[in-house]
Formats: structure tokens, sequence, C-alpha cells
């Protein structure tokens, strides 16, 4: 049996999609933080085996013929090499090239990326070729749900006698607008990044402050992509815009009015393995996407 490997390495936890060249999926596996920039080579290394193993079963390392981490930053494939004693060549790419090749077989066009961050980049022949945004909460990483969650503070201090502050504060555990603003200046940024399931539940609702946030966020996640001018196809991705959000809804909205249809980046891990067996697999690029990816094209 000739086998692939292919894995998400994010910062809370690392998913990994072993199949075989034909497309079958073999097995699945999760383990903990594969980012070696938080993390540490060493610790996400291993992290990233584990994964793999998990998602062999039984199956010899031996027998993977190629591996691809998709890894946001730069990391060195000789550094997850030796961890995952497989029996082909490990490359890593770019978290974003994994997001893109989960959303469709094309060789460019371009990924929107909202998470705890927002990103947007171009992709060709699975390389990042130019970015916009992705500069982090202090610069930049508009209408992501960190975005989501400082703009939802910054609301509520201003409108405090409203039901939308009411909710932001009950959440952050406050009861009035000074101690709002003292938890906010200690950046707590997981119980900030919180901040963003609550506000698009308030949206669904017709919060209007919490509507009004959301169109905010959505008019900064287009922008971002309009940065790159890119006309080939465009994935979505990350938790603001691979899941029912309300964020995602208005950024579909808005493309669809363009006459775009963007695809869904669900399972990067997946992607990656895609990436890994291309090469190899006796079928033609589209076909192993649909094996492999339920034929997103």
């Amino acid at each position: 049996m000739e086998l692939v490997a292919g894995v998400d390495a994010g910062g809370t936890s690392s998913r990994a999609v072993v199949a075989t060249v034909h497309g079958e999926i073999v097995g699945r596996g999760r383990a903990g933080p594969g980012n070696p920039l938080a993390h540490g080579p060493e610790r996400a290394a291993a992290e990233v085996a584990a994964a793999v193993r998990q998602a062999l079963g039984g199956h010899s390392p031996a027998l993977v013929r190629a591996a691809t981490l998709g890894i946001a930053g730069p990391a060195a494939a000789c550094a997850f090499g030796a961890a995952l004693g497989v029996g082909g060549p490990v490359t890593v790419v770019g978290d974003a090239v994994t997001a893109f090749a989960s959303g469709t077989p094309a060789p460019a066009g371009a990924v929107l990326i909202a998470g705890t961050g927002a990103i947007a980049a171009a992709i060709k022949d699975d390389q990042v070729v130019r970015t916009s945004d992705g500069l982090g909460w202090l610069l930049g990483d508009e209408g992501s749900g960190r975005w989501l969650g400082l703009r939802a503070v910054r609301v509520a201090v201003r409108n405090w006698d409203t039901p939308f502050a009411a909710l932001i504060a009950a959440q952050a555990g406050v009861g009035s607008a000074d101690d709002l603003v003292y938890w906010a200046q200690a950046l707590p940024f997981p119980a900030i990044d919180g901040l963003a399931p609550v506000v698009c539940a308030a949206a669904r609702d017709a919060d209007p402050h919490a509507t009004a946030i959301v169109s905010e966020a959505v008019a900064c996640l287009v922008r971002t992509l309009d940065d790159l001018a890119e006309p080939g196809p465009v994935v979505l991705a990350g938790g603001l815009l691979a899941a029912g959000t309300p964020v995602r809804d208005g950024v579909l909205k808005v493309l669809s009015e363009r006459g775009r249809e963007p695809r869904t980046s669900l399972d990067p891990a997946a992607g990656a393995a895609w990436l890994a067996a291309r090469p190899i697999s006796p079928l033609n690029p589209a076909d192993l996407h649909r094996a492999m990816l339920g034929g997103v094209a």
C-alpha cells in the first residue's frame, strides 16, 4: 500500500490525514500544537508526529511515500522529517497553501482566512506570491475574531446603557464601564477572542450594535481580499469564514453580487495530503481532489 500524509499544524492543535495515492482516506489523527514559532521546533515536531501516528493506525510510517505539512510561518522540513520517520520526502508549506488546496484543485487563486487573525493570500503553484493584512492585532487583522472582540469592547464602553453592552459585560464578568476598561487594558486575549461568538450571536438576533460590527468586519475582509486583485478562484478559510457565521454570510453576499462563488476550506489536512499525493498519484489532480476532498471543482 502506498500512502501519503498531510498535516495542518496550528497553534492549538495539529490535525493529520493519511490517504492512499488513489485518494482514499485511511485515517485521521489529532495532537497538540504544531507551530514551531509558538511552541519550539522539538515540541511542534513531536506533536505533528503524534498526529500522523494516530492517523496511520497500525500502518508503518515507512509506507508513507510523501508528506506535506501546512504551518504558519517559516519552518524547516528537516526538523519534522526526522520526527515523522516516513518513507518519503517531507515538504513544508504555508498554512495558506494547504487551506487553498483543500478548497480547489486550481493552480492559482486566492484564499481569505479569518480566524483569530485575518489575512488574504494569492497562491500560485503551491506558493504564496503575495499577501494582504496578516499584520497582527495591533496593526491589522481587520475583520478577524480578535478584531471583533476588541471592537465589541470599544462599542460597549461607549454605549454602556444598551443590551449589547450588557452582553459584553456579562461575558467579561464585569459590572461597570470602568471595570470593562480595566479588564481590556490587561489584554486577556483568550477572553477577548471569546467575545467574537457573542458578537456573532447578537448579530443573528438583530442587535444593532453587533450588526454594525459584523458589517464593518465584512467590509474589512472584502477590502483585504480586493487588495490582492487576484482573478482566480477564492477559497474561504478560518473559523469565521468556514463555519456558518454572519461574517461568512456577509462576505458570501458581497462576492456573490460580484459574480464570484467562493469555495470553502473545511479540511486543510486533507488539502495537504492532496498536495503530497498529486505528483505520485495515477489520478489526474482534479479526480484526486474529488476523491480525497469530496469533489470541490
